[in-house]
């Protein structure tokens, strides 16, 4: 029997519906599944592996040739005495603790060691907690006299508490002699004079991070960001880099001697104030939160704070559109960011096709490959600047993006500030 014709109309119009959606939710889970496709980025290269280094007959009973700190680990260890913290055993093998956390005391004396061994202690330099018959306390002593390391409020040097990225990058900047770029960049400015507001110990982050103190693990669990605790690898990694480093390096980062941005609007300058605080977070393919994904989120696992290139412009730059999205914590709202990668982003918008048009606020894309696609973006604050995380460099930086490797694979700008 034939369904009368209301009924067939009532069919057709449900299957519609039906329709709809289940089209409504496949485009619902694509648009929620894009972060997890993440952003490689690309960007000039950086990080080098290390050549095998002397090992003066040492043999580490803990730290194998396949580890990834090895050759540091060795220079620093080894063929130098910086970081050869433990007695030999009775076996003929030395412990050199890779994965124990480095105290301030053995920091103190490993850098030392390796850029002041002949400095003098300051007479009347002394710390509550750290007698001044105790071993730590010479190197203790001439690490805060020359400025590398501090003490708190009392006085104290803390000899137990463990370094971080950021009381390690503030240590062995000025040892390497690039102190005057670090202040540079603390002193980041408008050209009317304004100050931009940055956090303890950024130019010496943000330096450092620009030199590769920092190791970028494959593994990218292992990273860490501007305030974790170091291990001994991770601290052999930051001295061998150190006390390597090319002897054109400080002519090659001359630009953060003196960092100026343009007068920027009110809102321009909340953009770069909150940009700047994340700097030295690491390179995370598909990360766009500050630290691991809350508990629930839909849309993949986050272990680590991080973020790609195109996720850290979220992070800057896009307003949250619905519940699952990250609201970073700014005082500003943002603007309209719905692409996830690179590639989507250069596609939509207002196009800037030179770079000499670019103005703060804009969105540059590169095509790091050379293969015409593009493979990276970073945001614009202006002054020949941009914030940038890039996988190789390994985390978040702020680079100059008017000369160099950013220049020559420049594609476009887009406006999305309006």
């Amino acid at each position: 029997m034939t369904p009368p014709r209301p009924t067939l109309r009532a069919l057709a119009f449900l299957a519609c519906v039906l329709c709809l959606l289940a089209t409504q939710a496949v485009s619902t889970a694509a648009t929620r599944s894009r972060p997890l496709e993440g952003d490689r980025g690309s960007g000039p290269g950086m990080q080098l592996a290390p050549t095998a280094a002397p090992t003066n007959g040492i043999t580490w009973s803990d730290v194998p040739k396949t580890h990834w700190a090895r050759a540091a680990i060795d220079l620093v260890a080894a063929t130098n005495d910086w970081m050869r913290d433990f007695r030999t055993a009775t076996d003929g093998t030395t412990p050199f603790k890779p994965d124990a956390i480095e105290s301030r005391r053995l920091f103190a004396r490993a850098i030392v060691r390796a850029f002041a061994p002949d400095e003098t202690e300051d007479p009347e330099l002394v710390f509550p907690d750290l007698p001044t018959e105790d071993p730590a306390f010479h190197f203790a002593n001439v690490a805060v006299k020359l400025g590398w390391m501090s003490v708190d409020g009392d006085g104290n040097f803390l000899p137990a508490e463990p370094v971080t990225v950021r009381s390690v990058h503030g240590a062995l900047v000025p040892a390497m002699g690039l102190g005057d770029l670090a202040a540079g960049a603390d002193a980041l400015h408008l050209r009317n004079g304004t100050e931009i507001d940055t956090p303890a110990g950024f130019g010496a982050l943000l330096v450092g991070m620009r030199a590769g103190l920092r190791y970028n693990h494959s593994d990218e669990t292992l990273d860490v960001g501007p305030d974790s605790p170091l291990s001994r690898a991770e601290v052999a990694w930051s001295l061998y880099r150190a006390a390597t480093a090319s002897p054109w390096l400080h002519d090659s980062l001359a630009p953060y001697a003196d960092m100026e941005l343009p007068n920027l609007g009110t809102t321009m300058q909340r953009v770069a104030a909150f940009a700047v605080d994340y700097v030295g977070y690491p390179y995370v393919y598909g990360g766009e939160w500050n630290q691991p994904t809350p508990t629930g989120y839909c849309c993949g696992t986050q272990l680590v704070g991080g973020f790609d290139c195109s996720g850290l412009t979220w992070w800057i730059m896009r307003e949250a559109s619905s519940g699952w999205d990250n609201i970073p914590p700014r005082d500003y709202g943002g603007w309209s960011l719905p692409e996830r990668s690179s590639a989507e982003m250069a596609r939509d918008g207002t196009k800037i096709k030179r770079f000499e048009d670019l103005r703060a606020g804009d969105l540059i894309f590169y095509d790091g490959d050379g293969n015409g696609t593009v493979d990276h973006v970073n945001t614009y604050i202006g002054g020949g600047w941009a914030v940038d995380s890039s996988s190789s460099m390994g985390g978040v930086s702020i680079v100059r993006v008017d000369t160099g490797w950013y220049l020559d694979h420049f594609v476009r700008g887009r406006r999305i500030l309006g």
